[in-house]
């Protein structure tokens, strides 16, 4: 899986050491660029961690993710482990348009001479056929 977002900070780096030897864990927290932004919590573990600690707040990243999840003592712990890191270049975006409200347009006054072939209403309907039926 894929994701891309820009870098909101660097958590603090945890440093330990298991019967399998050290270990290093540092959380990148990244902001998603779509319509509804959200934010996501990278957790980079050996290697990745000298990768994340390059990036800087502001920049956009695209990272190779795979999403694991674990059971502990009955509760289930989801982890974004990114795999591979690339640096996007700069986009150029557009901006967005702000909304304008449109101005009140004042109505154009036109005059309607009355033509010549005009037909009075009443003498239209006024012709009697003897047929009252609408159709």
């Amino acid at each position: 899986m894929e994701i891309q977002g820009k870098v909101v900070r660097l958590g603090n780096l945890t440093e330990g050491t298991s019967a399998r030897g050290a270990w290093r864990k540092q959380e990148l927290i990244i902001e998603t660029i779509e319509q509804y932004p959200k934010q996501v919590c990278l957790v980079c573990w050996g290697d990745r961690v000298a990768e994340a600690q390059n990036f800087t707040p502001g920049q956009t990243i695209k990272a190779q993710i795979s999403i694991e999840s674990r059971e502990f003592n009955g509760k289930w712990y989801t982890d974004v482990r990114p795999f591979r890191f690339d640096l996007e270049a700069p986009q150029q975006t557009m901006p967005q348009q702000q909304y304008q409200a449109q101005q009140p347009q004042t109505p154009q006054v036109q005059d309607f001479a009355p033509t010549q072939n005009h037909i009075p209403v009443t003498e239209y309907f006024e012709t009697d056929n003897g047929d009252d039926l609408p159709f």
